[in-house]
């Protein structure tokens, strides 16, 4: 493989990122830990939506599927369940025995690999109840949207079971391995950084094959796709699996960085948040979604500390803003034909016909 200044650089980040626990505050990793969770979220709408065009504004169920599994076994840990031990949320709602759904998250091999399976056979199953109906475009988007309110609306309303509007937090350990030091923050941060490249490298190298050739076919074209004797829907339906599997690590490793998951993380408003992130730093570009992740959560951290009140209108202006005039994002602004000389080119283009006119 021929060596560019695109790996150069890339070589670069990764050194830096390596090294970040040593660079930088216990708290600004603590930020940067769950940035990065969330990059592997932004990856999967980058292949959905960027790739398959397939616009999702739900992923946080998924986010929030992959969390909570992790979260249940977090909150079991430690508890000697053969006594009548439950979570204490349980106990302030007056709750009288753990629920039976709650027993096979004890086993943390158990959990982890629900925070894999369950979002991912959950993303198949939805999507293929939806695509085989040839469903698509606006109607989807809105479909996952409702979808996203359901999910909050149900954790919300089943308090003695899932924490309800406060979600689950207070954990202390994984496997008996105390994970509130800052020894254990930069090891988790560590390998948040591994799965991130190893999502990069894995979607990278599936675009590349015959079945990213078939999401893009099928996203500029389904009906020739039809045409010319493929069925699109099984591509879309692995696809919006993988954006799922992948939105539920994300959601997992995030409960770890921030020691909580909740309705707030997973409903409506955050799901199109994750939408707002990948269209900022290229929604055809894998490493944009990554920057466009990192850049716009940083802002917010900076900016809602200061004027809470203006976060979301400023998030709105910034959407509009990308989609109209960078339509492939900061990324395009690196690639060939880029985003700014097409804005300069679409200018000019208005200019001559307003003096035509």
């Amino acid at each position: 493989m021929k060596l560019t200044y695109k790996h150069a650089i890339g070589a670069v980040v990764l050194l830096f990122g390596a090294a970040a626990p040593w660079l930088i505050s216990g708290y600004e990793l603590s930020l940067l830990g769950r940035f990065l969770a969330l990059s592997i979220l932004a990856m999967g709408i980058m292949l959905t939506w960027g790739e398959a065009g397939i616009l999702s504004l739900g992923q946080g169920v998924f986010f929030g599927l992959g969390g909570y599994a992790l979260a249940m076994h977090l909150k079991l840990e430690g508890l000697n369940l053969a006594n009548g031990d439950m979570p204490d949320f349980m106990v302030w709602s007056g709750v009288s025995a753990l629920p039976r759904l709650w027993y096979p998250f004890a086993n943390g091999f158990f959990s982890l690999a629900c925070v894999v399976i369950v979002p991912g056979a959950f993303a198949a199953m939805f999507s293929w109840l939806v695509f085989r109906r040839r469903v698509g475009g606006v109607y989807f988007a809105l479909i996952t949207q409702a979808l996203a309110l359901a999910f909050s609306t149900l954790v919300i309303s089943q308090q003695a079971y899932t924490g309800g509007f406060n979600g689950l937090t207070d954990f202390s350990t994984l496997f008996g391995w105390d994970i509130t030091s800052l020894g254990a923050a930069r090891v988790i941060y560590w390998i948040t950084l591994v799965l991130v490249v190893l999502a990069y490298m894995f979607l990278s190298w599936l675009l590349s094959s015959r079945f990213g050739v078939m999401l893009r076919a099928t996203r500029d074209g389904e009906n020739r796709v039809r045409f010319l004797g493929h069925d699109p829907v099984p591509y879309k339906v692995v696809a919006f699996s993988i954006a799922g599997t992948l939105a539920g690590i994300g959601g997992a490793l995030f409960t770890l960085h921030s020691g909580v998951v909740s309705p707030a993380l997973v409903g409506v408003v955050p799901s199109i948040e994750m939408v707002v992130w990948v269209a900022v730093g290229g929604r055809n570009i894998l490493w944009g979604a990554i920057a466009g992740t990192l850049l716009v959560n940083f802002a917010k951290d900076q900016i809602s500390s200061a004027l809470p009140s203006l976060w979301l209108y400023g998030l709105g202006a910034l959407f509009v803003l990308a989609v109209s005039f960078l339509p492939t994002g900061i990324a395009g602004l690196f690639q060939p034909d880029t985003a700014a000389e097409r804005v300069v080119r679409r200018m000019l283009t208005r200019t001559k016909v307003r003096t035509a006119e």
